[in-house]
C-alpha cells in the first residue's frame, strides 16, 4: 500500500486541516488517475466534507490572538467556552488546550459560535455521491493487543532518540506536532518527566482512548456503513 502527504513540510512549520484538505484532495485525484480507489481514516472528515470558509480563514494570520489565548489558563478558556459556546464546550476535549485555543479562536475572530461553523456532510466533495464507505472493525482484546505492540515497536525502533533528533529542528515549538501521541510522552522522558516505562504506558493509553474516539464518531457518522 502506497501513502501519501509524508514528509510534505518541515517539522517546525504549521500544518492544519485546511492545508491538509488542499493536498488531500489533489492526491486523491492523482490516485484515482492511476485507476485506485483512496483510503483514509485519520483525516475522513476533513476530506469529505466541507471546510467552514471564514474557520479556515480563522486558522491562519492570527498569531497574536492565539498567543494570547495560549497564554492563558485553560480553566479560563474553558469558562468562556461554556460562556460562548455551549455545545462545543459539551463536546471538546478538555484536556486539549490546542483545542480549546482553537474554538475560541474562531470564535472571537468570526463572532459565531464554533459549532455553528462547523459544516455537515457535503455529498458534492465525494469521490462519488454512489460510492460506499466501509469500515472495519477488530475486537477489543485485539486491538488493545495490536496498539500495545505497535507502542512497543516504535519505542524499539528508536522513538525516544528520533524525539531527541527532531528537538535540534524545531519540533517543541511546533505546538501541533507537541500534540501528536507519542512525540509528546517521548519528550516527557527526555525531560526526566517520567521513566521510559510510564511513558511507553501512557503513549499506549492515549493510543486506546484515541481509537476510541475514532469508532464512536464513525459509528454515529453518515459515512459509517459497517
Amino acid at each position: 500500500m502506497r501513502h501519501h502527504l509524508i514528509d510534505v513540510v518541515e517539522v517546525n512549520e504549521p500544518f492544519d486541516a485546511a492545508q491538509f484538505s488542499k493536498l488531500a484532495h489533489a492526491a486523491v485525484a492523482a490516485i484515482q488517475r492511476r485507476g485506485w480507489r483512496p483510503d483514509s481514516l485519520r483525516w475522513h472528515r476533513t476530506l469529505f466534507q466541507s471546510v467552514s470558509r471564514r474557520a479556515g480563514r480563522s486558522a491562519s494570520g492570527n498569531a497574536a490572538l492565539r498567543a494570547k489565548l495560549e497564554a492563558m489558563p485553560l480553566s479560563e478558556l474553558l469558562r468562556e467556552l461554556e460562556k460562548n459556546d455551549p455545545v462545543t464546550f459539551a463536546k471538546i476535549d478538555r484536556q486539549n488546550p490546542r483545542r480549546v485555543v482553537r474554538a475560541l479562536e474562531v470564535i472571537r475572530l468570526s463572532g459565531r459560535p464554533f459549532s455553528a461553523q462547523r459544516s455537515r456532510w457535503d455529498p458534492k466533495l465525494r469521490t462519488s455521491n454512489s460510492e460506499p464507505f466501509f469500515g472495519l472493525t477488530r475486537s477489543n482484546d485485539d486491538l488493545r493487543a495490536r496498539i500495545d505492540a505497535r507502542v512497543d515497536a516504535m519505542f524499539a525502533r528508536g522513538l525516544a532518540l528520533e524525539t531527541e533528533r527532531l528537538l535540534k529542528r524545531g519540533l517543541a515549538e511546533n505546538k501541533t506536532a507537541m500534540q501528536a501521541i507519542g512525540y509528546r510522552q517521548a519528550l516527557e522522558h527526555l525531560r526526566h518527566e517520567r521513566s521510559l516505562e510510564e511513558a511507553i504506558a501512557l503513549v499506549k493509553l492515549r493510543t486506546r482512548q484515541f481509537a476510541k474516539r475514532q469508532m464512536t464518531w464513525f459509528a454515529g457518522s453518515s459515512a459509517w456503513i459497517g
